[in-house]
């Protein structure tokens, strides 16, 4: 099996090491091509108004100047055009990518990009900031990461779907399990802006992303994550609004 992996944290990122570790437990053909520096919240953007470069770092791993969605672009019509991977993963992202927040997740992207160019896709993420704990228990993606991708492979999914993978902060043997989820409404929300002074004149801003802990209902990703379990849930880029448009047409 022939593997492509993504992230949105940049090639360099502690999670993108630890996504290569998963991925060489389920083969030894593990490519890697992923944005040079971090696009966090770049969503599906392109970039169609500014060249990208491709650039070797090692054996089977390259950097893209650009988005997840160009890396995948790239990696597939550039790096192995002619021999395409059997899966593509993205991530494993520091933080988790939940609920509203998957529309403009960059690991969430790289998947998306790589199912609609025909290839099986699976999004991951740590979650993190849920259980107090001092630091990301990166070990728990490290041993839930191959077993879960696992499963999926043996139960399959369709063409036009993803499988989003949020791990919860706790430590591995703390993990209570796996739910098949659905997506939850969003708990994390743009709260305002930081206005600051320019020492040149004028204002700049700092966007501020503020938490607060919300009470989601059973079945969604968010509860499992608060809840300790291990969240898959199938995602696709159609956004219809079926009941609204049933009215509508009404």
């Amino acid at each position: 099996m022939k593997i492509l992996l993504t992230n949105d944290d940049g090639v360099n990122a502690r999670g993108i090491s630890v996504l290569r570790e998963i991925a060489l437990q389920l083969s030894d053909d593990v490519w890697v091509c992923a944005p040079d520096t971090e696009q966090s919240a770049a969503s599906r953007g392109v970039s169609l108004h500014n060249p990208v470069h491709l650039k070797k770092l090692n054996d089977r791993i390259y950097s893209v100047t650009g988005t997840p969605t160009d890396s995948v672009i790239v990696g597939l019509k550039a790096l192995m055009p002619d021999a395409l991977p059997d899966l593509i993963l993205s991530g494993v992202n520091r933080g988790q990518n939940l609920a509203d927040d998957v529309t403009f997740s960059g690991t969430v992207a790289g998947a998306l990009q790589g199912m609609q160019m025909g290839i099986p896709s699976i999004a991951l993420s740590l979650a993190r900031g849920f259980q107090d704990a001092k630091s990301l228990p990166w070990e728990t993606a490290l041993a839930h990461g191959a077993p879960t991708i696992r499963t999926l492979l043996d139960k399959g999914w369709g063409k036009h779907v993803i499988q989003n993978v949020n791990f919860p902060d706790v430590a591995p043997e703390a993990v209570k399990g796996l739910q098949y989820t659905r997506q939850g409404h969003r708990d994390f929300q743009m709260t305002g802006v930081d206005r600051r002074d320019h020492p040149r004149g004028g204002d700049y801003f700092w966007l501020t992303y503020g938490a607060k802990r919300s009470d989601p209902a059973q079945g969604t990703d968010l509860r499992a994550i608060y809840d300790g379990y291990i969240s898959v849930t199938p995602l696709h880029t159609n956004l219809t609004h079926e009941d609204s448009l049933a009215v509508l047409k009404s």
